[in-house]
């Protein structure tokens, strides 16, 4: 593994992405802050190009490429929403791209990818090997393949959302991100930890696919069976070693949360809020409400990741009895 990056990474990604993503709103709720009795500032990345936070690291990423990379094109796996922010950020980039997706990702996902120019690959994330399968297709084609989450320009791109909340709203006492395989977690523990030092960082995942807690207690990366979750966005397998390195550097802790609360999440989101936001982006504000009473009278920010949902599973979620 080389370098880790580092905060002057973040800033350096911040500069490239200027005018190409979005600067996404920070929203309040006074319902959840009477429930906790804190004070809640939500990064809304449902409002980032293509719907989610993916946007930032993707094209910090693409934007870097030398001329050979980028007459060859990119290659990337993604359950959906490092899929759209790929497709998207080669289309604004003039690189074509290939993204190899699980046949089971959401169809509005798998569209929108299509939707942004990409040819994608699919494959059974229960039974066949993504890296793999990238692998192979980038050493035949001469592709350059971008992981979702385990690159030092993904992981720098991705902390511009946390830096530009805490330049937003000030310091803050916690700080809830949701944890896949830790690119968006360990890019915000980069600006907070330079922005906030006193700052608690939390990642959260599903129960059910809970490698990074696993991994952050045991101090090795655990790698698992692909998780049964609603929350697609947080179906991976391990963390990757730049990730594990720094969370396990620079996070307090590593929450779990039930699919159920998700949908409560979800719930609170679409009532209170009048916000779609899909499964995944609803993990950090799962956590701070299991938090609880521990977070009361804090200054607490959520990163809400991103809105891709199918309108249909969306209805049928909400629709479950409580």
């Amino acid at each position: 593994m080389q370098n880790l990056p580092t905060y002057d990474d973040v800033l350096a990604a911040a500069r490239r992405i200027e005018g190409h993503a979005h600067r996404t709103p920070v929203l309040r709720s006074r319902t959840i802050d009477g429930e906790l009795g804190a004070e809640l500032f939500f990064k809304a990345e449902n409002f980032q190009r293509i719907g989610a936070f993916k946007f930032r690291g993707a094209f910090n990423a693409l934007s870097r490429f030398d001329e050979r990379q980028k007459k060859a094109g990119v290659l990337a796996f993604s359950s959906g929403n490092h899929a759209q922010a790929i497709a998207l950020s080669g289309k604004l980039l003039g690189i074509s791209a290939t993204i190899v997706m699980p046949e089971d990702a959401p169809a509005s996902k798998i569209a929108a990818t299509r939707g942004y120019g990409a040819t994608v690959v699919t494959f059974d994330r229960y039974k066949e090997d993504r890296d793999a399968i990238a692998r192979r297709l980038a050493e035949e084609r001469g592709l350059t393949l971008i992981p979702p989450f385990n690159h030092p320009d993904i992981i720098a791109g991705q902390g511009t959302a946390a830096k530009e909340l805490l330049e937003e709203v000030g310091e803050l006492d916690a700080l809830f991100v949701c944890l896949g395989g830790g690119g968006l977690l360990s890019g915000s523990a980069l600006a907070a930890r330079a922005l906030a030092p006193g700052c608690k960082i939390y990642g959260v995942e599903p129960e059910a696919g809970n490698d990074g807690q696993q991994s952050f207690r045991s101090g090795e990366i655990v790698r698992i069976a692909t998780p049964k979750t609603i929350a697609d966005g947080a179906q991976t397998q391990s963390l990757g070693d730049y990730t594990f390195a720094i969370i396990r550097r620079d996070v307090d802790d590593i929450l779990t949360v039930a699919d159920g609360e998700l949908v409560e999440a979800m719930r609170f989101f679409a009532s209170r809020m009048k916000m779609v936001v899909e499964p995944t982006g609803c993990v950090g504000i799962a956590g701070a409400r299991k938090f609880g009473p521990q977070l009361k009278g804090q200054r607490v920010g959520v990163i809400v990741s991103g809105g891709n949902v199918d309108l249909e599973q969306f209805c049928k979620l909400l629709g479950s009895p409580s």
